[in-house]
């Protein structure tokens, strides 16, 4: 390249010609109705990398449309990125067989697809991360996206993607944007067509390069789970009620506290109950982040909380809180995660998460259920674990006869080192590790039991769990934040 601050040889530097002055530069057509014409423009070649965003979570049809028209074509061996999996994709369970899918990489699974996949039917491996990792493995280019389908609530004709407008807002789009910064190509695929310019964006214009245009994206209803929503088991009331007396005793329950909680009932019932605990007091926190539920908007909206910052919308109260609220803050998974830059996750004070399994060193698995099949995965578990000032893990010391705390749990989602209190219905342990938590909780009278007493009070009601009977055969791996393996994943027996 010509050093221009060189004045010697600016002499060198060639002028344009009059008749080389360039024309106006025409607006660039990025629509198209026509999928199937679209795959095939797009020329995708075997073994690429694909990714989708499930913020539409279960209520998600842009996925399974698109790869099955890949299917047709002809093309094998896709990465498939998929931010998370849900029931609603075992329609490419078939991709899976045949080997149009070769490979995955997502932080959760679940539903249909996950059983086949635990019993050996993907060919290659699925990699489990964490949000923040998967958005630091993007922006690293450690995996490349060849194209990133992005199912866009709408778009204008150039490619401005906002998640609150059209008739399937899902709300904030942060683990799509890693993907629409660094994938080689970017489509927006949409069934609301909006106007020029389409705003609040998303994702801009700059780095979309295809509009696709179809019936439906999806049901923006299918956001909501059955676990949104505030337990009424007295048991997890029980434990909500313990947690609290938790957060009191760490000293982290005054002005300025940051929190997060995952959609669970039993985390939910937690919130409401902070949330009374904060008014009462007089309290008024400075954040409340991941995941957002219409609980957490009633706390910003009744000034207990400067701000929140959002990653995805849990629920239709959220997308409406989201679009009206300028203190609603939409972030991406690497503002949200990422582990080698500066992240919400470590300016939290408290998270509450929970948990399938935990063992004597309090790791945790939310990766595979009590039969060994794959049912979850981290999430921004590891991610909030790490940066908290003090991660909670909430749970029933045992669910269905079958107990929480194992010798090993069976895939480590999250290292004991970043896991702090285990609250149950039968005793609250603190890790070890955290000799000040100790200190605190004493000083506050608060009765704690080690895991290890916790463990054999379990046993002694529903006896020692029997070991989940899996194969020799490796078929994945659960990934740490910062992209070191934490364990192996194991098909189950037939």
């Amino acid at each position: 390249m010509m050093n221009y601050f060189n004045k010697e040889n600016l002499n060198d530097v060639k002028i344009l010609d009059k008749s080389e002055y360039p024309s106006k530069s025409p607006a660039k057509e990025k629509v198209s109705k026509d999928v199937e014409k679209l795959i095939k423009d797009l020329k995708i070649k075997d073994n690429s990398v694909l990714s989708f965003h499930h913020h539409l979570r279960n209520g998600d049809k842009v996925l399974n449309l698109v790869m099955k028209e890949i299917q047709k074509v002809g093309i094998e061996g896709i990465t498939l990125m998929a931010s998370s999996l849900f029931p609603v994709h075992k329609e490419i369970i078939p991709l899976i067989k045949d080997g149009t899918i070769e490979n995955i990489v997502t932080s959760y699974i679940t539903g249909e697809l996950a059983d086949v996949i635990s019993r050996g039917g993907l060919k290659g491996n699925i990699i489990v991360q964490s949000h923040g990792g998967r958005a630091r493995t993007i922006l690293n280019e450690e995996i490349e996206i060849d194209i990133a389908f992005i199912a866009s609530p709408s778009t204008d004709n150039m490619g401005n993607i906002s998640g609150v407008n059209g008739r399937n807002s899902c709300g904030a789009l942060g683990y799509a944007m890693a993907d629409g910064i660094k994938a080689k190509k970017v489509v927006a695929v949409t069934d609301s067509l909006i106007e020029y310019p389409n705003y609040p964006a998303d994702i801009t214009e700059d780095y979309v390069d295809n509009v696709l245009l179809i019936e439906s994206i999806g049901l923006k209803e299918g956001i909501v789970s059955g676990t949104t929503r505030v337990t009424k088991d007295p048991i997890g009331l029980k434990i909500a009620k313990d947690t609290l007396k938790v957060m009191e005793a760490t000293g982290l329950l005054k002005d300025g506290l940051s929190f997060q909680s995952g959609a669970g009932g039993t985390s939910l019932a937690v919130t409401s109950y902070l949330k009374d605990y904060m008014i009462k007091n007089n309290i008024k926190g400075s954040f409340a982040s991941g995941g957002i539920t219409g609980y957490l908007t009633d706390m910003l909206e009744e000034d207990l909380f400067t701000s929140l910052f959002d990653v995805q919308c849990f629920d239709l109260e959220a997308i409406e809180s989201l679009k009206k609220n300028p203190n609603h803050l939409r972030m991406s998974a690497s503002q949200y995660g990422n582990p080698e830059v500066s992240t919400v996750v470590d300016n939290l004070d408290i998270v509450i998460l929970g948990a399938t399994e935990i063992d004597r060193n309090f790791n945790v698995n939310v990766t595979t259920g009590s039969d060994g099949v794959l049912m979850g995965g981290s999430g921004g578990h590891q991610d909030t674990a790490a940066g908290s000032k003090v991660s909670i893990i909430v749970s029933k010391l045992f669910s269905s006869r079958i107990p929480l705390i194992k010798d090993k749990v069976d895939v480590i989602t999250t290292p004991g080192s970043t896991v702090d209190v285990l609250v149950t219905e039968r005793g609250i342990a603190i890790n070890p590790l955290r000799k000040d938590l100790i200190k605190s909780f004493e000083e506050a009278n608060l009765k704690t039991v080690t895991i290890e007493e916790l463990k054999k009070y379990s046993e002694s009601i529903m006896g020692k769990p029997k070991d989940i009977k899996k194969s020799d055969r490796i078929i994945g791996l659960s990934e740490y934040r910062d992209g070191s393996i934490l364990d192996y994943i194991y098909a189950v027996e037939e």
